[in-house]
């Protein structure tokens, strides 16, 4: 869970960084302001029970976030998406934190479905999804502008709980 003080933080170690920018939707924080702006939307959102956002920590350092960028309750399906601080890049960080996130999504909320997107260009985010027990779905062509202007691709990983807990039974 979020807090105001996380911000130094997040805009240090990710947020302001124009490598991790490359591979997400948003562009690099300017300042801490902006990065104080989102932490406190967020932690406003905290109050709605369906608001799935946490913090990655090390060592009681922040270096990452994953969170539900989207979900819909009917079907009960979620897409989640994650960035982490370039320094922790390529350790297992995001694997296991997208393990216990799933773990939690699909026994604790009862998600039926989770997907994750990456862009083509980021295989390194397609090898943290396959890890984590996702499987390769396809390439959804010109569905996500990009921060140049332009439609770009991005490859599709799902998880269905029923085939996630079986694989992941010794799981907790």
């Amino acid at each position: 869970t979020y807090t105001a003080d996380d911000a130094q933080a997040m805009f240090d170690n990710w947020c302001s960084d124009p490598e991790v920018a490359k591979t997400v939707t948003w562009v690099p924080h300017p300042d801490v302001g902006s990065t104080r702006q989102l932490v406190s939307a967020w932690v406003k959102s905290y109050q709605n029970p369906s608001f799935y956002h946490w913090g990655i920590e090390m060592g009681g350092k922040l270096i990452g976030d994953i969170s539900v960028v989207s979900h819909n309750e009917q079907q009960m399906t979620c897409e989640v998406g994650y960035c982490l601080s370039r320094a922790y890049w390529n350790q297992g960080i995001m694997t296991e934190a997208l393990e216990l996130v799933m773990n939690f999504l699909f026994r604790e909320v009862g998600f039926e479905r989770i997907t994750l997107r990456h862009f083509p260009d980021n295989p390194a985010s397609g090898r943290v999804m396959q890890k984590a027990g996702l499987a390769f779905e396809g390439i959804l062509r010109r569905t996500v502008r990009h921060k140049d202007g332009q439609l770009t691709d991005v490859a599709l990983f799902a998880a269905l709980k029923d085939e996630w807990l079986k694989a992941h039974r010794d799981f907790h």
